[in-house]
């Protein structure tokens, strides 16, 4: 199998995914752009380690970002070069262990996303299996355990040099705040072979429910049962509690885990409502959850932000990409209402960002001219003693400022964009299929 990893093809088409992901340098401080050069010059010696089984991952570089919930979460980042090699094994044995998957594993598996996943979560409720096992794994990427993990490879992987590098990557140390840290186990989240590693674990969890003979869908290490009482719920819950305890080692969040109703459940981002049909009682609709909402919002604000040292039209081009990424992904969802009173909002925050940047009431007055204002009005508004976000909400910016303006500078309304791309949006949305989104 090695052979196979260090073939040429392969290696290029590793070498384009983890340029195309672009991501930070790892301890060794390499750039994504300098990978080339430095392969170029080492492939040689590079390929001879891994032959021989002499190669040795550098450490990891250990990076906690935010979580939505005021927590932070730590993710390891591998040197571009092991990414390379994670990138390059990955693709070999996924190959190998693909068609041993079930139906209903939709995370990091190729012609499969989130979207089909809540879209088999909204059949599975709309056929009346509105009692939900919602389990929360804890902590799941830091949880691995390598025993239990490299058992399972070595089913499918029987080279030597391939199980005994994935284990040097599965034990390379973890850099925090400038001291090294032993890791005896979990999955660096981060790294390129991380999902597939997680597939192959929880395939274990996946064989467990079909031979139960339950409706469920996971998404890397969310997953979700669909049951048709209470009753029947709690007790799959249990079994289920016990064998990701006993067989698989892996803890849960007892919180977040719970048996939930459709309108308190929500599965990678969407929500679900009761739609009100006539003759479709019990039937549930898309929506976007509150938490996505947020940390859009959030997101926006940041770029609005009068402070942020930025050009109209870098803001307008920041707020597209972010919005249109956002909207393509939530494209199921029924949110016409909301994103109309998002895309006030927003409008509102650039008119107060153009406001803050005239600055000065001089400037301000000859701008105000220059948008058609007559002499007296223009004065007397650049010199208002109104606060900027009053203004920018006021007939000072409404009637000058407007949308038709700010179209011409490039802004589109979110709600314009979601409608292009939301085909569903004259047809009741539980009757979508999967090849809405394929």
């Amino acid at each position: 199998m090695i052979e196979q990893v260090l073939n040429r093809r392969n290696v290029m088409r590793a070498y384009r995914q983890v340029v195309s992901n672009k991501g930070s340098a790892g301890v060794d401080g390499m750039p994504v752009r300098e990978l080339y050069k430095y392969l170029t010059n080492n492939r040689e010696r590079i390929e001879s380690e891994l032959r021989q089984g002499e190669y040795l991952p550098q450490a990891i570089l250990g990076v906690e970002i935010p979580k939505s919930n005021g927590k932070t979460r730590l993710l390891g980042i591998p040197t571009v070069v092991d990414r390379l090699l994670q990138q390059a094994v990955g693709q070999v044995i996924a190959i190998k262990f693909e068609m041993e998957f079930e139906d209903y594993s939709y995370g990091f598996r190729p012609n499969r996303n989130a979207q089909q996943a809540v879209l088999k979560a909204q059949e599975y409720i709309n056929s009346g299996y509105q009692h939900i096992v919602d389990i929360d794994l804890k902590s799941f990427f830091d949880e691995v355990d390598h025993c239990i993990l490299l058992q399972l490879l070595y089913r499918k992987v029987k080279c030597p040099l391939t199980l005994r590098l994935i284990r040097k990557w599965l034990k390379a140390p973890i850099l925090i705040n400038g001291k090294l840290v032993k890791r005896r186990k979990g999955v660096p989240q981060g790294s390129p072979l991380s999902p597939l590693l997680s597939n192959i674990m929880l395939n274990e969890l996946d064989k467990e429910l079909e031979k139960q003979g339950l409706r469920y869908v996971r998404y890397a290490d969310d997953f979700s049962i669909y049951t048709k009482s209470n009753h029947t719920a709690r007790k799959i819950g249990n079994s289920i509690y016990l064998f990701l305890k006993n067989k698989l080692k892996l803890p849960i969040n007892r919180e977040k885990s719970g048996i939930r109703k459709p309108v308190n459940f929500t599965i990678l981002g969407y929500g679900f409502v009761p739609t009100y049909v006539k003759g479709e009682k019990g039937k549930y609709q898309l929506v976007v959850s509150d938490k996505s909402w947020i940390s859009l919002k959030q997101k926006l604000k940041i770029i609005t932000r009068k402070t942020t040292p930025s050009s109209f039209d870098e803001r307008i081009q920041k707020l597209k990409e972010t919005a249109q990424g956002w909207l393509n992904y939530f494209r199921m969802a029924s949110i016409q209402g909301k994103l109309k009173e998002l895309d006030g909002w927003l409008r509102n925050r650039l008119r107060y960002c153009i406001w803050h940047h005239w600055k000065k009431p001089e400037r301000k007055r000859k701008n105000l001219l220059r948008l058609g204002i007559d002499q007296d009005h223009a004065y007397s508004w650049s010199r208002t003693r109104m606060g900027g976000w009053a203004v920018a909400q006021s007939p000072i910016l409404v009637t000058t400022i407007t949308l038709e303006r700010l179209r011409k500078r490039g802004y589109e309304a979110m709600l314009t964009y979601y409608e292009k791309i939301a085909p569903h949006l004259n047809e009741p949305l539980y009757t979508r299929t999967v090849r809405t989104v394929v």
